[in-house]
């Protein structure tokens, strides 16, 4: 589903340059759930941001279900990743101005579907997250448990085949975090791949396998079911 061979990053800022990624490599199978761990500079935001098509790398080589990554647009890219990719954030990233139902329809706006198929499929959506009944409520007034529940209904109603997780627990008590990794167990099920950058070790010992980044290069990669026998 995703691999990268020796791709470089480097951000440019004045007279000053600042290698990022050095060389990563990394392979990452249809249907796998892992986890993507590392201190802050490690590169591990800038890794996401290039398997999100966020950003672009300076070299190397990047395939993403099959195709080659490589000097997009934005219009290129913005139309893969709403095809291809869907995306959790930390901060939930929800449209403070419009309810529940409008922010997980967001996604069907931009693919031209029509206002009330778009609603109908966001509410179908929101019952699979629990929230059928605060379809009309805003953010500000949902908790940060149910703005999550809303955010993974929103990465989902394109029908990814890359759910993007960045820091997705990290702003939520130890029992929700706990429920948002269910949920994104139960996505994952499904057959789409989940990749979760964190950096909290309890969260990464709930997926599959846990990729570490040091100073941009891959330290280690650690199958957790392996880990849990032991």
């Amino acid at each position: 589903m995703i691999q990268l061979k020796n791709i470089h990053k480097t951000y440019y800022i004045g007279q000053n340059s600042l290698h990022v990624l050095k060389g990563v490599d990394m392979h990452i199978e249809k249907g796998e759930m892992i986890s993507i761990m590392g201190s802050s500079g490690s590169g591990k935001s800038t890794l996401l941001n290039v398997i999100g098509i966020l950003d672009n790398y300076d070299d190397g080589e990047f395939i993403l279900d099959g195709k080659l990554i490589r000097d997009l647009n934005e219009t290129q890219a913005a139309k893969l990743r709403n095809k291809t990719l869907g995306f959790v954030f930390q901060s939930f990233n929800l449209i403070t101005f419009k309810n529940a139902l409008e922010n997980v329809a967001l996604p069907l706006y931009y693919q031209g579907v029509k206002r009330k198929k778009r609603n109908i499929i966001a509410m179908e959506y929101l019952d699979k997250v629990g929230l059928r009944d605060w379809a009309n409520h805003l953010p500000s007034e949902l908790s940060g448990g149910q703005k999550q529940r809303v955010a993974i209904a929103r990465a989902l109603i394109a029908k990814p085949k890359v759910i993007l997780a960045d820091e997705p627990t990290g702003a939520l008590d130890s029992q929700t975090s706990l429920e948002v990794m269910d949920m994104l167990r139960e996505v994952n099920q499904t057959g789409i791949t989940v990749i979760i950058v964190t950096h909290e070790h309890d969260i990464s010992m709930l997926t599959d396998r846990i990729i570490r980044i040091r100073d941009g290069v891959i330290g280690e990669n650690i199958i957790v079911e392996k880990l849990n026998q032991n």
